[in-house]
C-alpha cells in the first residue's frame, strides 16, 4: 500500500504503482553491444566489441568467403598473365644461354610429364591471384580483427600493416635483382662438362621460393620494432647484442637462402643488418 496526498492535503491509502522493469541483456548498465565488424560500445580504451562464439564464426566465414572469391577472380586473371610472367622469370636463364652457348641443352624450359606444364601454370596463376588480391584479403583481415582491438592498439596497427606490405615487396624486389647472378653461379659451379636442362616446375618453384623467403625474412624488423615499442626488449639491449646479432643474421641468411650462392646470401644478409641498425635508430628516437 502507498500513502499519497490528495488535493486538500489529506492523506489516503491506495494501491502501489510498480516501477517498470527494464529487460534485456544490457539493462541497467548502459552498455551497448557492437554488431559484427562494427564499432565499439565500450570505453575509449576498452575492447572493440562483444560477440558470441557463433557471431565470431559467422563473421569469420563471411570474411573468408570474400577473400576466397577475390583470389579466385584474380587467379583467373593470373591464368592469362602466366605467359608474360614466365617470360620475365626466365629472362636470366635465356640470357645465360645466349652468353654461354653449349652450357645448356636448350634455352627453353622442359616439361618432363604431360601434366607438368598445366600444373605449373595453375600453381603460378594461384600465386598471381594471391598477390593481386592482397588489398582485398588484407582489408578483410583488418575488418575482422579491428573490433577486438583497443584504441591504443589500433594506433599502431596501420603503420605495422603498411610497413609489413612494404617490407615484403622490398624483399621480393631484392630477390628478383639478385636472381640473375645467383642463377649464373648455380649453373657455372657445375663445371664446363655439365650441360643444364631445367624443368619448368623446378625452375618456377625455386624462383618463387627465393621470392617468398626474401619477402618473409624482410619482415623481421616488424618483430624487432614490436618488441621495442612494447618495452619487452628496450633499445639498449639491441645495441648491446649488436655483434652476436650480426653473426646470427648472417647465419640465418646462409641457412634460409634456397640457392646457397654467395650473391643471394649477400642480398639477404646486408639488408638484414641495415634493418637491425635502423630499428635501433628508430627506437632511440622514440626514447624506448
Amino acid at each position: 500500500m502507498a500513502v499519497s496526498p490528495d488535493g486538500d492535503g489529506a492523506a489516503h491509502t491506495g494501491p502501489a504503482v510498480a516501477e517498470p522493469e527494464l529487460k534485456g541483456p544490457n539493462a541497467g548498465n548502459g552498455s551497448t553491444r557492437a554488431a559484427p565488424g562494427g564499432g565499439s560500445g565500450a570505453g575509449d580504451d576498452g575492447a572493440g566489441g562483444h560477440m558470441t562464439l557463433y557471431e565470431h564464426i559467422a563473421e569469420l566465414r563471411k570474411r573468408l568467403t570474400i577473400c576466397v572469391a577475390a583470389i579466385v577472380v584474380t587467379a583467373i586473371a593470373g591464368w592469362f598473365l602466366y605467359i608474360p610472367l614466365l617470360r620475365f622469370m626466365t629472362t636470366a636463364y635465356v640470357s645465360f644461354c645466349h652468353h654461354h652457348p653449349g652450357r645448356t641443352v636448350s634455352c627453353s624450359l622442359l616439361a618432363r610429364t604431360p601434366t607438368e606444364s598445366f600444373l605449373t601454370r595453375l600453381q603460378l596463376s594461384f600465386y598471381i591471384g594471391v598477390a593481386l588480391a592482397a588489398p582485398v584479403w588484407l582489408w578483410e583481415m583488418w575488418r575482422f580483427i579491428t573490433p577486438g582491438l583497443r584504441k591504443s592498439e589500433k594506433r599502431y596497427a596501420v603503420p605495422f600493416v603498411s610497413s609489413a606490405v612494404g617490407l615484403f615487396a622490398m624483399g621480393v624486389a631484392v630477390a628478383v635483382l639478385v636472381w640473375p647472378k645467383a642463377l649464373d653461379w648455380l649453373i657455372s659451379v657445375g663445371g664446363t662438362n655439365v650441360s643444364t636442362a631445367y624443368s619448368v616446375s623446378s625452375y618456377v618453384n625455386l624462383y618463387t621460393l627465393v621470392c617468398l623467403v626474401f619477402g618473409g625474412v624482410f619482415l623481421y624488423p616488424i618483430i624487432v620494432m614490436f618488441l621495442i615499442i612494447s618495452g619487452v626488449v628496450p633499445t639498449a639491449k639491441w645495441r648491446k647484442w649488436r655483434r652476436p646479432a650480426i653473426v646470427v643474421l648472417c647465419g640465418v641468411a646462409a641457412i634460409v637462402t634456397p640457392s646457397n650462392d654467395p650473391f643471394t646470401f649477400a642480398g639477404m644478409a646486408v639488408p638484414m643488418i641495415i634493418f637491425y641498425e635502423l630499428c635501433i635508430i628508430v627506437g632511440r628516437l622514440m626514447k624506448k
